[in-house]
């Protein structure tokens, strides 16, 4: 296969696989032979937010209340937050697209990356208006031993497959022998059975991040808010959570439907089983060893690491059972019950609907005067 933009052969996107079969060329939705990405994509659309929407003012008077501790906990998240989702909203494409053969998949994750573009920007949203100096929080992300590690277990699925899968795109199938840029002789061995290997362990590793290594973080977010400060980060932070759990659920279904759309996958994912097994074990540990960073000095009301380990351990295994595999923790019941309210839209002060008439989304359009309205002046307001 040759990675072609624009693929001059009449194809049929319904006798085509999700990955590896002809370049698409139209990018039609008549017709669809996985018409779950097209479910996606348009409630993914109707989600469409940015973080201007949600006003931050009181966030800005409440930092200035805050323990160090709680400091420490609340930039520390934001930290690694924008890493993992600085590495998110560029690798789908990257992975992905170059070997996608159906349109609804190809526009599904363009716009899976798009989105994962707007995290990004509000977590600079939040740091600009909460921190004094924002230059300070970012240039020390990188310092962050336990922030790096996160992203070199995340990155190390995506850039063995993208190697590999370039090789493919642009050489083809087959022994291969090429310079380097810097001189040195590649040899390389191209089959695609490997290649499907490889993409099936991404596919996991993206579902084991979008599914579990945000967690930590988001709950420490809303636990501020459910102390009545920092409300307008929780609210955002709801917004990421709810975007993540519709990427979530296409990773759920490649690893479900790929095995039976094509009997190499299924082999693969017997082969695999183990490994995989193993990758959420070691993210559940490193969301452990996040939340002992995290309060090492102290905890919060409602909130403490002790709690959150328990937390991580009952999502990972509603994460592994979604993709049958059998539960591999003891922690069957939720050990932060209000954690749902946030995941879900359940009503009261949690309750976050992406639309101009808002009560906590003041400013619709950037640059608006008015940053803290309030629902009781509008109570009047008839259309």
């Amino acid at each position: 296969m040759s990675y072609k933009s624009f693929n001059p052969e009449k194809t049929n996107t319904l006798n085509e696989n999700m990955f590896f079969g002809s370049p698409v060329n139209i990018a039609r939705y008549d017709v669809q032979k996985h018409s779950r990405f097209e479910k996606l994509i348009e409630k993914h659309i109707s989600f469409f937010w940015r973080p201007e929407e949600v006003n931050i003012s009181k966030d800005i008077r409440d930092w200035g209340t805050l323990s160090d501790s709680a400091k420490h906990i609340f930039i520390s998240n934001l930290k690694r937050q924008i890493l993992l989702d600085s590495v998110q909203g560029r690798s789908p494409n990257m992975a992905f697209l170059p070997i996608v053969s159906i349109p609804e998949l190809e526009t599904w994750v363009e716009t899976w990356s798009f989105f994962e573009t707007i995290h990004s920007r509000s977590y600079t949203y939040i740091i600009k208006n909460v921190v004094s100096d924002p230059t300070v929080v970012f240039d020390s992300i990188m310092d962050n031993e336990q922030i790096i590690n996160s992203a070199k277990d995340i990155t190390k699925y995506y850039d063995d497959f993208i190697e590999y899968s370039s090789y493919y795109t642009n050489f083809g199938l087959g022994k291969h022998e090429f310079k380097l840029a810097n001189g040195e002789t590649k040899k390389v061995d191209i089959n695609l059975y490997d290649l499907k290997k490889k993409l099936y362990l991404t596919i996991a590793s993206i579902n084991i991040l979008e599914g579990v290594r945000f967690y930590v973080s988001f709950a420490c977010s809303w636990a501020f808010a459910e102390n009545d400060i920092m409300e307008g980060n929780a609210k955002i932070i709801k917004l990421i959570c709810r975007d993540e759990n519709l990427h979530l659920a296409s990773t759920q279904y490649m690893l479900n439907e790929l095995p039976k759309e094509d009997p190499d996958f299924a082999k693969i994912r017997e082969e695999c089983l183990e490994e995989i097994i193993n990758m959420y074990k070691d993210a559940v540990e490193d969301e452990k060893e996040w939340a002992n960073y995290l309060f090492e000095k102290d905890s919060m009301i409602g909130l403490n690491k002790n709690l959150l380990c328990k937390f991580i351990e009952y999502i990972a295994n509603q994460r592994v059972t979604a993709i049958k595999i059998d539960k591999q923790w003891e922690q069957e019941e939720n050990p932060l019950p209000w954690v749902d309210d946030w995941i879900s839209d359940t009503g009261g002060k949690n309750k976050t609907q992406v639309a101009p008439q808002e009560s906590e989304i003041t400013s619709y359009l950037v640059g608006q005067v008015n940053q803290d309205a309030h629902e009781e002046a509008f109570k009047d307001f008839k259309i």
